[in-house]
């Protein structure tokens, strides 16, 4: 990548942009044991850090591609935990890593180690992936092309079933030790028309035996909607299914086993969910990047946002290893011409991530969209 010159940056850079470049480009770390709860492979969004700048807590790509050739660099922590953020040398700022969680030095009574279990995301969330193993994944012609949740597991970072008991145990610590403030626990899809919604009311139902802590839950939408009246009765505060991508064309070559769930599909479980769960409490997490373009994807936002639904879009980071390895992020001028008239249209309907009770959007992390907000609101 050839590198942008300084004098190519507005000045002084407005929080919400610097996290959008941030998130596209990825940082280089002088010191790559700077960060003790960076993260590869997984469900999810990975390759990342965290880090705080500015206030805000958000998850920057250092693992992949992109960030190995990024023009921006963090230096090594000074003595007050703070380090330096530049490009082409210009200092733009301080940013700091979070401490490494309590709750990872301790392990269950059979020796697993409560890191593999559950992790920290962002600040003060905890996050699982109950089921790691996904019927999508076992084969490429079905697997979603952005997808990691198998490495973590091959690469010994995790175990394949977290138990009720063992997640409660963990949440239960993390609360105690480390102040976290919410959980959120996904699953990979298992066989069956519930979609993996069974074995996260049983986990909701452990944790909320042993902790008072907000858990959002994220599945596929079950082929019966029942599930979400039985997910509230178990505890369950926040309900994410994830769209990923919004047209059929690029959910078909993007993830061509989980397209076979229809758009329309997942917005009669949205109008399903929404009554059983409030307004803004169910989500979608959508990926910027991956082929739709900024009006389809505000399209479809529009609708969401008018049924009550929260879409919390992020930018797509290819994580190493998996097909899209090589994948452009989008520009940062992409994610701004989404991200700024998405939060007025959050705006309009009253909706906020402040208002989550728990799970993705109430983080924001991933996206400089709850940034966005904050400077709607004001």
């Amino acid at each position: 990548m050839k590198p942008l010159m300084s004098h190519d940056l507005p000045a002084p850079m407005p929080t919400e942009q610097l996290i959008n470049e941030l998130q596209s480009f990825g940082v280089r770390l002088v010191d790559p044991k700077a960060s003790s709860v960076s993260r590869r492979g997984g469900a999810g969004p990975s390759d990342h850090t965290p880090f705080t700048i500015d206030g805000a807590t958000v998850m920057v790509p250092v693992h992949n591609a992109p960030a190995f050739e990024s023009p921006y660099l963090v230096d090594k922590p000074d003595a007050l935990g703070n380090s330096r953020i530049s490009r082409d040398g210009v200092e733009l700022g301080k940013v700091s890593f979070p401490l490494r969680p309590k709750f990872y030095d301790l392990s269950t009574a059979d020796g697993i180690p409560y890191s593999k279990l559950a992790t920290l995301h962002g600040r003060d969330v905890l996050a699982t992936t109950v089921l790691q193993s996904c019927i999508r994944y076992q084969s490429r012609t079905k697997t979603c092309q952005f997808c990691a949740i198998g490495q973590s597991l091959a690469a010994g970072r995790t175990i394949e079933r977290k138990t009720p008991a063992q997640l409660a145990e963990v949440a239960k610590a993390a609360v105690e030790l480390d102040g976290v403030k919410h959980m959120v626990m996904t699953t990979g899809t298992p066989p069956g028309s519930d979609r993996g919604a069974a074995i996260l009311i049983e986990s909701t139902k452990a944790v909320k035996a042993a902790v008072d802590l907000p858990v959002q839950v994220q599945c596929e939408p079950p082929d019966d909607d029942i599930w979400f009246q039985r997910m509230k009765d178990a505890g369950v505060d926040s309900l994410g299914m994830h769209l990923e991508a919004v047209t059929p064309e690029v959910r078909r070559r993007i993830m061509p086993g989980k397209a076979q769930v229809s758009v329309e599909r997942y917005f009669s479980a949205f109008e399903a969910a929404v009554p059983v769960f409030g307004r803004g409490q169910v989500s979608t997490y959508i990926l910027a990047g991956l082929g739709d373009s900024s009006a389809d994807i505000l399209s479809i936002c529009e609708r969401l946002v008018g049924i009550g639904v929260y879409p919390f879009v992020v930018p797509f980071v290819p994580i190493a290893g998996t097909p899209l390895e090589s994948h452009p992020t989008p520009p940062p001028a992409f994610m701004h011409g989404i991200l700024q008239p998405l939060a007025a249209m959050l705006r309009s309907a009253s909706l906020n991530s402040r208002d989550i009770k728990a799970g993705c959007g109430k983080c924001g992390a991933c996206s400089a969209l709850s940034t966005y907000e904050q400077r709607t609101d004001a």
